[in-house]
């Protein structure tokens, strides 16, 4: 082996130093020869039937390209869990900024000429904005009942346990939506090929989502369909599944204009069009002793999913595993609904749906403290799961259990450091949570994904397929590390293939926090094999063994390349049953705890979050800075979803449409972030590695309403804590 192993060392990145000197390429950085710019022409309304889409006569069309759904050739869908949203829509209109046509031109000012040259007749039709009025069914917008999707978990006997409850502590919980804003909007490349298929190129998550995708919208085979990811800037689930909508548009325009289109959102187009998180309604029945014994959770979830269903079925589901906890209850039901409205579509952000009911349920831990009289720390500590106990699902916790240890570790740190006292007339308040994320696909989804990786012997070198994109999140440094431990050879004897649908094996989409543990466990198996492999080779050649490069290079000469592909595999004995939603949710939980301290003014209702520490288990850190960082940056997104990013609809319209008032944190509005590292190894994960993406965006925002509780003597129970929630429940708790 050339120097030491690499997992658990903090290298420097291998794409750092093009992105910190500005070498690396973005999609909006590539210009292909004779290239044309797309734009899109949007509906005005949020409800409303398409009329007629008039372009203006007066407007030179021979220097531009027009397309609507009749130049479609194969479904007018966008392929992913229903078939509901048209890639154009045709008839009716179900949200204000719904694609209706698409032009491009020879220059982005000509194209943007074209796009005005448009018009979209919209006759009017009621629409829907609240979930009460879509559940009342006055208006129908999807099937009987408005319902996308209906989830409920049982365990135990609900209703006894609160019969015998010597307390029932009730609470109703509300959170918003929430806008990604990564660093690059979205944008694709759309070019044909000479055997009449498509290569799009562009800033994505899911290369083979988009693949799938586009072989429906052209009717198209696999191998006539390429994606490419360009390098991407941040995604957050908002480049999961919406990629597809612009690529397919940047492809529909290609085919048109017999040339390449870029499709490039401006940010106001960017905030206006794209998905953002759920929102979310939570209601909760909790019955107890009087001592703080759990006997039985009582939890409704609603969700808002927006006009089309997109990922809103796997949304409720993570939010309806997620509502119970990291706590140890006999007696449960949770019944989770996401519902139709006429508001743009919701879909994936970071942690999908588990941010949601993990803020109702820690908020109501801590009104259930406050109203029993004891220390909500210790509450937590009494409640939390342990190796043995079972979730609400009934599935066994056998490994890597970590609650009470991240609650250690997270309270002991923020004891060690005593703060200063808040400055008059500020009230000083100390909040905690704690919670869980599973890790990988829910239930049976990895099995059905069957995610694939491949490792390859080159010339004295090697190489790693996975269709796992880099994101900013450290994919392509980690995959390089258990590579190479794997195969024990040096760090840069290994490279990474491009995520090219082509080129690479579909590795399941960069989502759900299995990038690192289950295509992980994948690269590092496939390295072990190929390692094997190459030593039987030398075996049989009488070749040095201790070389692998070398030997590499030998059979390189003699046989060419030897590649090792291999699919996922679940660990033995994991079950779920999708109908009665019994079992192993999840093959492994990481944990965290956060604890947050928060100053609050009481005369303006301004909330500052002062301290902010987070004891977080990811079971082994395979690079511990890139893992410190994805603690860091899910804490500020949930600092900010909690306190400050208000996003909110008129009518369906977007109010918040440009970043002068779609507000995010900036370092001046969140204390610097104090990590804690627990390491609990998962004996399936890559060198004991859990997924780690998604959990630190869980705890911070109930840790922080904790906080608040705590400094005003009374719950704020809906996000984000703007003054006038603040004031209101400082008004609310007056005698």
């Amino acid at each position: 082996m050339s120097g030491p192993p690499f997992v658990g060392r903090a290298i420097p990145r291998l794409d750092g130093v093009e992105k910190v000197t500005g070498r690396a390429r973005y999609v909006d950085d590539l210009v292909l020869p004779g290239m044309w710019f797309g734009r899109t022409v949007r509906s005005r309304s949020p409800h409303a039937r398409l009329v007629a889409l008039r372009r203006d006569p007066g407007f030179d069309w021979s220097g531009a390209v027009f397309v609507d759904a009749s130049d479609i050739p194969g479904e007018n869908v966008v392929a992913l869990i229903e078939d509901d949203q048209p890639a154009l829509a045709s008839g009716e209109i179900r949200h204000v900024a719904e694609p209706l046509a698409l032009v491009a031109a020879p220059s982005p000012e000509a194209a943007d000429a074209a796009a005005r040259a448009v018009e979209a007749v919209e006759e009017a039709l009621p629409a829907v904005f609240r979930v009460e009025e879509a559940l009342d069914g006055r208006v129908r917008l999807h099937g009987e009942d408005n319902v996308f999707k209906r989830i409920e978990v049982k365990k135990g006997d609900i209703e006894a346990a609160l019969a015998r409850a010597e307390v029932v502590v009730e609470g109703e919980y509300a959170s918003g939506p929430q806008e990604q804003l990564y660093i690059e909007p979205q944008g694709m490349i759309a070019g044909s090929r000479p055997d009449g298929g498509i290569v799009v190129r562009g800033s994505m998550q899911c290369p083979y989502y988009v693949h799938r995708a586009l072989t429906r919208l052209f009717a198209l085979p696999d191998e006539k369909v390429v994606v490419v990811q360009t390098v991407t800037g941040g995604g957050f689930g908002g480049k999961e599944e919406y990629p597809s909508m612009i690529a397919a548009h940047a492809a529909l325009l290609a085919r048109k204009a017999g040339r390449p289109v870029k499709v490039v959102y401006d940010r106001h187009e960017d905030l206006v069009a794209t998905t953002k998180r759920h929102p979310s309604r939570t209601r909760h029945r909790t019955a107890l002793t009087r001592d703080g014994e759990l006997l039985g959770m009582d939890i409704d979830v609603t969700l808002d999913g927006g006009a089309y269903v997109t990922l809103s079925p796997v949304v409720l589901s993570r939010a309806v595993l997620h509502a119970a906890g990291a706590y140890r209850c006999e007696n449960v039901r949770i019944r989770g609904r996401v519902v139709a409205t006429n508001h743009p579509p919701h879909g994936a952000f970071r942690g999908f749906g588990a941010p949601q009911t993990l803020f109702a349920l820690e908020l109501h831990v801590t009104r259930i403290a406050r109203e029993l009289g004891i220390d909500p720390i210790e509450l937590r500590r009494r409640w939390a799961l342990r190796e043995g106990d079972s979730t609400a699902t009934g599935q066994v916790l056998r490994w890597s259990v970590a609650a009470r240890e991240v609650l250690d570790a997270a309270v002991e740190r923020f004891r060690s450091r005593p703060s200063p006292p808040p400055r008059p007339p500020r009230r000083r308040g100390v909040g905690v949570s704690l919670f869980l994320h599973g890790a990988g696909f829910t239930g049976s989804g990895e099995e059905r994904l069957k995610g694939r990786a491949a490792v390859e012997a080159l010339d004295g070198t090697f190489r790693v397929c996975a269709a796992s994109t880099e994101i900013g999140q450290g994919t392509a440094t980690i995959f390089s590390q258990i590579a190479a431990d794997a195969l024990g050879v040096g760090l840069e004897e290994v490279s990474l293939e491009e995520p090219d649908t082509s080129l690479v094996p579909d590795s399941g989409p960069t989502v759900a926090s299995r990038t690192c543990m289950v295509v992980g466990s994948v690269v590092a198996r496939a390295a072990r094999d190929l390692r094997e492999a190459l030593l039987r080779y030398a075996e049989e050649r009488a070749l040095p063994r201790e070389d692998l490069r070398a030997v590499a290079s030998a059979r390189f000469r003699e046989q060419g390349p030897l590649r090792v592909e291999h699919v996922y595999e679940s660990p033995a004995g994991v079950r779920f049953d999708e109908g009665t939603y019994t079992g192993d949710a999840y093959p492994v939980f990481g944990w965290g705890c956060n604890v947050a301290e928060v100053d609050v003014d009481p005369d303006t209702g301004e909330v500052e979050v002062t301290r902010f520490v987070a004891a977080i288990d990811a079971g082994k850190a395979i690079h511990p800075t890139l893992v410190a960082g994805q603690v860091e940056g899910g804490a500020v997104q949930g600092i900010g979803w909690g306190t400050i990013e208000e996003i909110t609809f008129d009518r369906g319209r977007l109010l918040q449409d440009r970043l002068a008032t779609a507000i995010i944190p900036t370092s001046l509005d969140v204390p610097p972030i104090e990590t804690v590292l627990v390491e609990k190894p998962y004996p399936h994960g890559p060198f004991g590695a859990k997924g780690i993406g998604e959990l630190p965006i869980d705890g911070p925002a109930p840790a922080v309403a904790s906080a608040v509780a705590d400094a005003i003597g009374t719950i704020v129970p809906e996000i984000p804590l703007t003054p006038e929630r603040v004031l209101r429940a400082l008004e609310a708790s007056r005698p």
